[in-house]
């Protein structure tokens, strides 16, 4: 490729990241309103979000093996619209089950679009020797406080998520549909099956690490504007604000991501940004004004920034022939935490409180620490 090429594929690359999660924060934005309206508890609604992780799972090996033979390129311009589309399914929920079902729905739907983007993204760095992932990803945290903050600003309500999601089907499309092809891209096909024996330890133990720090991402991303609202005694705005705090550190952390990696490497890049995490879990956990529980929150964003990125590109270096698989792999880990997280957190929390069940996390932000020594290129071999 030359350099107007790559240029522009890093652009169209970084925009499918922006719009992909649009109707997400939206959604994550909403959560409390369509908790309330449905009348669920904290348990039910925990019950509900299993929804997404119990499809994801499966879809994502699914995904890797198709995205093998037709391409990142081609599956993400077919899924965008039906990833965005599924998103308007839970507003006609009327009880745990149908919103269960509605939220199996965008899990199958965003597994073909999260495997496609992030194969086309680690192809596109290991290739042309180009450092974006972090990037990438902190636009995706970007569309997630935009969809967040839209609702935020029109005070919730459902109508601004239609339009979220309207915009990211056709956006998204047109944009994955502009992707320009990657060398060998036209050589697609379906590697044969490893024997577990075969599958690298460092690829276990970098997926585990993602796996970790993302439950907790995935936690907040969920539970924050609940939180804020028992805190606060109110749903809406100021509750929702939360979430676009959160996003908006995370986005900020992995704009900044590829100068960290570059100057610190990544596993001082892991570290610093774990350390963090922990930081602002202790602070949201914390009787504190409630100023300083948003700032909890914006470190927990900054925190939770680079475990995703940085474990992409550790596991897209490890060989060519299973890319694919290696990232549908990973990105099951790392989902699953993302989306197993906040229905766990809804049981604990049932059982005791949200802050409770908040610092169930800490063990596992510490275990996250020790797991960064995989993330050095010696040990991705």
């Amino acid at each position: 490729m030359d350099k107007a090429v790559i240029t522009r594929a890093t652009l169209l690359i970084m925009a499918v990241f922006f719009l992909q999660p649009l109707a997400l924060g939206g959604w994550l934005a909403l959560i409390p309103e369509v908790k309330e309206a449905l009348g669920l508890s904290k348990g039910q609604l925990a019950f509900a979000l299993m929804g997404v992780p119990v499809a994801l799972v499966p879809a994502l090996q699914v995904a890797g093996r198709v995205i093998s033979v037709y391409g990142p390129r081609r599956v993400a311009t077919v899924f965008f619209p039906l990833q965005a589309l599924a998103f308007l399914l839970p507003f006609a929920a009327w009880d745990m089950w149908s919103l269960f079902a509605a939220l199996f729905a965008i899990g199958v739907m965003m597994a073909f679009v999260e495997v496609a983007m992030n194969v086309y993204a680690g192809r596109l760095e290991k290739r042309e020797d180009v450092l974006i992932m972090n990037k990438c990803h902190g636009f995706w945290s970007l569309g997630v406080m935009v969809g967040s903050g839209v609702i935020a600003v029109f005070n919730a309500g459902i109508a601004p998520q239609f339009g979220l999601a309207i915009l990211s089907a056709a956006a998204g499309a047109l944009a994955a549909r502009a992707l320009p092809r990657l060398r060998g891209e036209d050589a697609e096909q379906v590697p044969p099956r490893r024997e577990l024996r075969n599958i690298p330890v460092a690829l276990i133990f970098i997926a585990f690490f993602m796996f970790v720090v993302t439950l907790t991402e995935g936690v907040m991303a969920d539970w924050a504007a609940v939180f804020m609202a028992e805190r606060l005694g109110e749903s809406g705005a100021r509750a929702a604000l939360a979430v676009t705090v959160f996003a908006g550190l995370m986005a900020f952390g992995r704009f900044l991501g590829d100068a960290i990696k570059r100057h610190f490497g990544a596993v001082i890049h892991a570290r610093i940004t774990v350390g963090c995490a922990i930081a602002g879990l202790l602070v949201v956990i914390a009787p504190l004004p409630t100023a300083l529980t948003y700032a909890g929150f914006a470190l927990l964003g900054f925190g939770t920034s680079a475990a995703y990125p940085l474990g992409v590109s550790a596991i897209a270096a490890l060989d060519d022939r299973y890319e694919a698989s290696n990232i549908a792999f990973a990105a099951t880990m790392a989902m699953g935490g993302f989306l197993v997280g906040p229905p766990l957190i809804g049981f604990l929390s049932e059982v005791f409180s949200l802050e409770v069940a908040f610092a169930a996390l800490l063990p596992g932000l510490a275990f996250a620490l020790w797991l960064t020594r995989w993330l050095r290129p010696d040990s991705a071999k």
